[in-house]
């Protein structure tokens, strides 16, 4: 499980050292691939096995699944992180996430997302009052 929030920095090849606590856990493999609110999403090679047996039993007459299939697949990039536990992050997804130099990085369950320090900042800041709101809807009968 990935838990906790990392502030590496992207060097100037486009490349990300991977959070020590993370690496045993991504060492085999990873893909990493569009998210949600501009986010990357790192998945290890396992999970993203998982997820898209899930996306494959979808028939391919339901549209959203199809449309999100078509890019969740077509700009995701796999990798294997180097001894050092980086990673090149492509210059499709740095921009897509409008990544500068500094991140954040956070463990999310079993992913690990990687933002722009402004835009997660700016992501938390306007979420963390709704955060107490949304645990009855997403955790019924609370924690």
């Amino acid at each position: 499980m990935f838990l906790g929030t990392h502030t590496p920095r992207l060097d100037d090849k486009g490349r990300l050292i991977l959070p020590a606590k993370f690496r045993d856990e991504l060492a085999g493999g990873v893909v990493i691939t569009k998210g949600q609110e501009r986010c990357l999403y790192v998945f290890p090679m396992p999970e993203f096995q998982r997820i898209a047996g899930q996306l494959r039993d979808q028939p391919v007459t339901n549209k959203p699944a199809r449309a999100y299939s078509r890019v969740f697949f077509a700009s995701a990039h796999d990798e294997i992180p180097d001894k050092q536990g980086r990673v090149t992050i492509p210059a499709h997804l740095r921009e897509y996430a409008a990544l500068d130099r500094e991140l954040v990085v956070i463990g999310a369950s079993t992913r690990v997302e990687i933002w722009d320090k402004q835009s997660w900042e700016q992501y938390l800041s306007a979420s963390e009052d709704d955060f107490a709101d949304i645990e009855e809807g997403v955790l019924p009968g609370g924690l």
